[in-house]
């Protein structure tokens, strides 16, 4: 084989010499092959000119035959003979002919895909040719010929057209290099071949050709994963393979890739639509996955692809997938896949197929179209009453019979079954007929109310032993139950129940709800009680079964069968049991509520909100503890919490599945908790919920509700003594809204009560923000009095009384910090500020008027500057006025009488008058 290359291509494959030296060489030697066969062709054509006359042919022969000459290269595009003619009759000459058959070979050489010619039968027809020349000279082409011949070309070109082959993409450089490394494969020399695969690869990296010899070269290694990849390389450079596809979806499923194998089998689709057996494999590979519509999907293509000689096929599927469809809960199409089943081979209509149909329309109830089933391929008659009407009427009625005749067979059906079925009074069943289609037959006419035929159907089924057939006593029982039918139910249960394969707990539950409707309590609270002990789970059971109690007047019990059903361990990881679990303690929580137990509901409150919010009372390091039998709200143990992130991203889980109550109701009962912790004074519980409830992002998201939860904060804490957290909610507060007097009054509460200094920066640095806050310059301005700095004090008051200079409270404290200046030990001017200081308290006493409060005040006022005989007129007449009377607070809380006896006590005992003293004392500040 190595012989028949070029030298400068062995040369090249042995790496004597590079590539752009191969290429050199190559075009040197193809220049030289051009001249010799130019000369060639040139010696031919004189030998020509000089030969005998008789053997001369014409231009145009001459063409023919030269064009027929070179015909085994065009026959390999698989041309025939008759186009050749076509082309040499159309052209009338040989040169331009060869120009353009050059063009159009180099062209086809870059297919991939050529085909090999059939030598001997090439051989043959030249040999045919040459017999032709001697006749050639006296053949005339007409135009009709031409036009034929032109046809017949048109008829090739649309079979090639029509035939697509993929293009290869390796250029014609590289094939060469391509044949060695495949010849270097078969010889078993598999690392040179790969080694020329890749350089293939390096220089054309869109052929397809190099990837598919690298992968049998590894599957022959053993080495699959690789084989898989580079085969998987190769089918995408050339996807029409489906084969290949195939054998790739077979490896990938040997390496347990059942996506892999999904994506190559959908490839194979891609290019063969209309093969069942790629739609089958991938079909089932969507099954194993788990990927339920995709695979439906598939197997409805494939009941269109099926050919109707193919029945039994198209049955069983269609039966696979309406049951595939039906344990998905996909009713419809599952009815959609049974109707396209039976519409399509009627005449295969099995008994299964009927009962599977009618089982789907009654389970979507469409009892008229599953009874119109079981009527048209069971061979069930329907006996009417017959209506006595005159004789015209009937004469119209047989006319619209006649019309109804003509119509199509399906509409005729669908009318007679639509109409009234309560005419009917006998029923005609076949023998051959299963019991499950007869009880199927029952359901429909009970659900349309038809009852007259069903007594012989329904003691022929009561003649049948229930340990056999309970699953069709149950049917119908849940029929007639259904319909209101309770009297004809209960006797079917009641022998289900005293059966030993159906005492089971949905059967007992059937029992019980049936007693209940017809009012038979005692029995149906014995009957639930049973299905609670068969299925401690149930939850309907317990919630029927609490509320009967409740009506019989057994609240306790009541109480006991709404106790909890799940473990933590189950709820931390259960959706559904957590759903369970709030629908018993919503229940539990009204009873409880309804029996005036606080404690209990406050408990079970407790519970449910400790549910929704777990991970926020983890992250508030709050947490529930038992004490005495009821639950109480406790602050968490220092200790670190391990694993939040992964606790967080499974609560989010298990909440977000569980949807028993809306946003609102939740919140509702946050408030209702919060308010009985606060009636029972459980004050700090109280707070470390509200602290809870901040750090729930459905809570906190929600601005009002946010709001609210900071008033809640403010209360319980101030109701709680913590002063400290009550400041870090009142400080938040003025943040949002500064200009609220009521808020100031909270504020001075909580900083009056809590010893701390931290608000007077908190004020200043307000203060900034808000200059022109009257409240804000009155606590600046008593901030800087306590702690002595009365010229800044004196500031802030001015401000507050240029601000309201009718208010007494103003004049007061600025003529207060006068007295407090005036009262230092080095001061100037003393005596003009305690003028000033006396023209505000004056203006304050105007202002107040003549009450207790401002006569206390401007005695108070005189005895701190030592005018001892002033303050006791001031003193005395205070103690001559009565206390003021304010709404919403006792007249002790405002009397100041103990406070002026005091002081007047002590001016009188600093003069030696003990008697009158003592008298002071006893009178007013004895308790």
């Amino acid at each position: 084989m190595m012989s028949e290359f070029s030298p400068e291509l062995i040369d090249y494959l042995d790496g004597k010499i590079s590539f752009e030296e191969f290429e050199k060489r190559r075009e040197e030697r193809k220049a030289k092959e051009k001249e010799s066969k130019k000369g060639a062709q040139e010696l031919g054509a004189g030998e020509e000119v000089t030969g005998d006359g008789e053997d001369a042919s014409p231009s145009t022969s001459s063409g023919i035959c030269k064009t027929r000459k070179r015909r085994s290269g065009e026959t390999e595009e698989g041309i025939s003979p008759s186009v050749h003619q076509a082309f040499a009759s159309m052209l009338g000459e040989g040169g331009d002919y060869e120009e353009e058959d050059d063009d159009e070979e180099e062209d086809e050489e870059d297919d991939d895909d050529d085909e090999d010619f059939d030598f001997t039968k090439e051989k043959d027809d030249l040999k045919e040719e040459e017999e032709g020349e001697d006749d050639a000279e006296n053949e005339v082409i007409t135009a009709g010929d031409v036009f034929a011949l032109e046809m017949e070309l048109n008829r090739e070109n649309k079979k090639m057209m029509k035939e697509k082959r993929h293009r290869s993409k390796l250029p014609r450089a590289l094939r060469g290099l391509m044949g060695e490394a495949n010849i270097r494969y078969a010889r078993g020399d598999k690392e040179d071949a790969i080694l020329m695969c890749m350089e293939i690869i390096r220089q054309a990296p869109l052929a397809y050709e190099p990837f598919s010899t690298l992968a049998m070269i590894y599957e022959d290694q053993g080495d699959m994963e690789k084989a898989l990849q580079f085969g998987l390389i190769a089918a995408h450079l050339n996807p029409r393979d489906c084969e290949e596809w195939v054998k790739l979806a077979d490896m990938s499923l040997e390496q347990d890739n059942i996506k892999q194998a999904i994506i190559c089998y959908s490839k194979a689709v891609q290019h063969d639509p209309t093969n069942v057996r790629f739609l089958w494999e991938r079909s089932s590979l969507y099954e194993q996955v788990g990927e339920h519509k995709q695979a439906m999907d598939g197997y409805r293509r494939i009941l269109h692809l099926l050919p109707p000689q193919d029945g039994e096929h198209f049955m069983q599927l269609s039966r696979d997938m309406a049951k595939s469809y039906y344990e998905s809960s996909e009713l419809l199409s599952a009815i959609g896949v049974m109707e396209d089943a039976l519409k399509r081979h009627p005449e295969l209509v099995t008994h299964e197929c009927v009962n599977m149909a009618a089982e789907l329309y009654i389970a979507s109830h469409q009892h008229i179209k599953a009874l119109q089933a079981l009527v048209k391929f069971c061979g069930i008659k329907l006996k009417r009453e017959a209506q006595k009407t005159d004789p015209e009427e009937q004469q119209e009625e047989k006319e619209e019979k006649m019309e109804e005749e003509k119509e199509k067979d399906q509409e005729t059906e669908t009318e007679e079954i639509e109409e009234p079925l309560g005419e009917v009074v006998e029923v005609v069943v076949p023998d051959e007929v299963p019991v499950d289609i007869r009880v199927k037959l029952m359901v429909c006419f009970i659900h349309q109310h038809v009852y007259n035929p069903l007594d012989p159907m329904l003691t022929s089924l009561m003649e049948q032993s229930p340990e056999e057939l309970g699953d069709l006593y149950l049917d119908v029982a849940e029929a007639f139950m259904e319909e209101g039918q309770y009297n004809s139910s209960l006797p079917l249960l009641s022998a289900l129940v005293c059966s030993e394969r159906y005492n089971l707990a949905v059967v007992w539950l059937r029992h019980a709800e049936c007693l209940k409707a017809l009012g038979h309590q005692e029995a149906a609270v014995r009957s639930y009680c049973k299905v609670v002990e068969m299925a401690p789970l149930h939850l309907e059971a317990r919630l029927s079964l609490s509320t009967l109690q409740q009506q019989l007047g057994r609240p306790e019990r009541a109480l006991e069968v709404l106790e909890s059903m799940y473990d933590p361990e189950t709820l931390a990881q259960d959706a559904s049991a957590v759903q369970q679990e709030l629908k018993l303690m919503l229940h539990r929580s009204t009873l409880l509520q309804s029996q005036g137990k606080e404690e209990g509901y406050l408990d079970t409150l407790l519970h449910m909100l400790s549910m929704l919010l777990k991970m926020a009372m983890i992250r508030a390091r709050v947490c529930l503890i038992t004490d005495s039998g009821h639950l109480h709200v406790s602050k968490m143990s220092g200790r670190k919490i391990a694993d939040l992130a992964d606790q967080e991203a499974a609560y989010q889980d298990i909440i977000g599945k569980s949807s028993v109550l809306s946003r609102e109701d939740w919140w509702q009962m946050l408030l209702r908790c919060v308010n009985i912790l606060c009636n029972r004074k459980r004050f700090g519980e109280a707070e470390l919920m509200v602290d809870s409830s901040l750090q729930y992002d459905t809570f906190y998201d929600d601005r009002a509700k946010r709001k609210e939860l900071g008033y809640l904060g403010l209360s319980t804490a101030f109701l709680d003594r913590n002063f400290c957290k009550a400041y870090d909610y009142i400080r938040l507060m003025l943040f949002d809204c500064v200009e609220r007097p009521q808020l100031w009054n909270v504020f001075n509460q909580v900083t009056l009560h809590s010893q701390d200094v931290r608000h007077h920066r908190f004020c200043l640095r307000l203060m900034l923000k808000n200059p022109d806050n009257l409240a804000l310059c009155v606590l600046n301005g008593h901030a800087s009095l306590v702690s002595g700095s009365f010229k800044h004090a004196l500031g802030q008051y001015v401000q507050a009384f240029r601000m309201q200079p009718d208010h007494p409270l103003h004049s007061l404290c600025v003529g207060l910090t006068f007295f407090h200046m005036a009262s230092q030990k080095f001061v100037n001017k003393r005596h003009s500020l305690i003028m000033q200081g006396f023209s505000f308290l004056w203006r304050y006493v105007e202002r107040r008027g003549y009450c207790q409060e401002s006569l206390y005040n401007m005695g108070r006022a005189l005895h701190q500057l030592g005018l001892t005989h002033l303050a006791i007129h001031y003193y005395k007449e205070a103690l001559k006025q009565p206390p003021p009377s304010l709404e919403g607070i006792d007249d002790d809380q405002v009397d100041l009488r103990r406070e002026i006896a005091y002081n007047l006590s002590l001016i009188y005992q600093s003069s030696g008058n003990m008697e009158m003293a003592r008298h002071l004392i006893y009178t007013y500040c004895t308790i």
